[in-house]
């Protein structure tokens, strides 16, 4: 599987390490779309919209290119992650948003949705699924917020945490896969390249 070339339409560190510690060295072009979300949507079908709308900018990157090297038969990875608590939580706009964020999630369940999109690139082949996590957040005070939210940390991460990073502290249990709530959820990933 390893000698098929992969495109990862992400610049995470996160997506990249994973990929690279399973083996793959993804060539990595990030999708520069605008992430409008359709009329109506949940949060599966938010993610999976997105993650489509990554791999289809970059498969047509591809096609405009000269480097016939890269094109047809590639396979091109996106994902796209939201926090779900009453509402879609995407990256925190600033410290009152990323606070407000935290704030609905303290002591309580949540869901991590993460949608990936595979498509092999001019080939009319595609796999696009979503998986769910549920997150269990402990009680935590407004100061231990603040202290976090002047930190770099949250700010490019969905929900405004990371379950790898300093916010793991706060973090009671969780149901479903760890790698999904970091971006990645990567045993269902490798299964989808299979079907492809």
């Amino acid at each position: 599987m390893t000698e098929r070339k992969f495109i990862l339409a992400s610049a995470s560190p996160r997506r990249i390490e994973m990929m690279r510690s399973h083996g793959f060295e993804p060539t990595v072009m990030p999708a520069d779309i605008e992430e409008n979300l359709p009329l109506v949507s949940g949060m599966k079908e938010t993610v999976m919209f997105l993650a489509l709308k990554k791999a289809k900018a970059i498969e047509s990157q591809l096609a405009n290119s000269s480097d016939l090297n890269a094109q047809e038969g590639s396979i091109i990875i996106a994902a796209d992650t939201v926090v779900y608590k009453d509402e879609i939580m995407g990256k925190p706009l600033d410290f009152e948003d990323g606070f407000n964020m935290l704030s609905k999630l303290r002591n309580t369940w949540h869901y991590v949705t993460t949608g990936v999109a595979l498509v092999e690139a001019g080939k009319q082949n595609a796999r696009v699924f979503a998986e769910v996590t549920k997150v269990y957040f402990k009680d935590y005070s407004d100061e231990e917020l603040r202290a976090y939210l002047n930190t770099d940390e949250a700010y490019d991460k969905a929900g405004a945490y990371a379950i790898q990073g300093y916010f793991a502290k706060h973090i009671e249990k969780f149901e479903g896969c760890y790698d999904n709530v970091v971006g990645f959820p990567w045993n269902r990933i490798e299964e989808e390249i299979k079907k492809l």
